[in-house]
């Protein structure tokens, strides 16, 4: 089986993924650049015991990175305890294989990337992802799959961070929608959840409806990311959620390793 790697700026995520593309383990972890090879091969090891399965299973590792310095540590793992020489998105034999049509290609987030690649594989047409992580990305895929630009918003979870920092009267609070759907609140948590939530509703709202008319096209949106489904629950700005799209990107890299762009 393949270890797909998604080693995001918050957490990383790796999943097990089967001969025929599908994921059949999923397991986070919260991104540390100290965590050693040994800390990673200890709390996998037990997991895939608790799972019915083991490290020999593993015959290849693929990593799509955010996190430079967390890097070397993930490709000693599967060095030292996969037995195999990690491949990396964007590199040889795995290179992302759609046309990247921005300015700076090389500064693109392989995230970003790997999210453009499962878009391709489950819409035709044009298509808008937007990815709640540590930041809110939006990004557009045309009908080829080239990838064309996009935007990057506060994250959620990094806005109520900040508002609880910086103002000194404000409680922390959970990331969850207002009871009915009133925007004027009446009490200090209230007004905080209506500020949240539908202040992002509101933002992804007038994000998605500038973009569609730039576009000037059809356009499917697919929504992926912890938070996806919270808002799609009250909501109806996505035509599809896909809490794994970057997963599935991922195992696409490593299917279509080779191949041209």
């Amino acid at each position: 089986m393949l270890l797909a790697i998604d080693n995001g700026n918050t957490n990383v995520k790796f999943a097990l993924v089967d001969e025929a593309g599908t994921i059949v383990q999923r397991w986070r972890l919260a991104t540390d650049i100290k965590r050693t090879a040994d800390e990673y091969a200890v709390w996998l090891d037990q997991l895939l015991r608790m799972e019915g399965h083991s490290r020999s299973d593993v015959h290849a590792v693929v990593i799509a990175s955010v996190v430079p310095r967390a890097l070397h540590n993930l490709q000693e793992l599967a060095q030292k305890y996969f037995g195999t020489e990690a491949l990396i998105g964007g590199r040889a034999p795995v290179e992302w294989g759609i046309a990247l049509k921005v300015d700076e290609p090389r500064a693109l987030g392989a995230d970003r990337a790997v999210n453009a690649i499962a878009a391709q594989a489950l819409e035709a047409g044009d298509k808008i992802v937007i990815s709640f992580g540590t930041a809110t990305t939006f990004d557009y895929i045309g009908a080829d799959g080239a990838y064309l630009g996009g935007s990057i918003a506060t994250g959620v979870s990094l806005s109520l961070d900040a508002l609880y920092n910086a103002a000194a009267m404000l409680p922390r609070i959970a990331i969850e929608p207002p009871p009915g759907k009133s925007v004027i609140g009446r009490d200090t948590v209230g007004q905080m959840q209506i500020g949240i939530y539908w202040g992002y509703v509101s933002m992804i709202e007038g994000m998605l409806a500038r973009m569609k008319a730039e576009i000037g096209r059809p356009v499917k949106v697919i929504a992926t990311g912890g938070l996806a489904p919270l808002f799609q629950a009250h909501t109806e700005l996505f035509d599809r959620v896909e809490p794994d799209l970057t997963l599935r990107g991922i195992a696409l890299l490593y299917a279509n390793r080779g191949d041209s762009a």
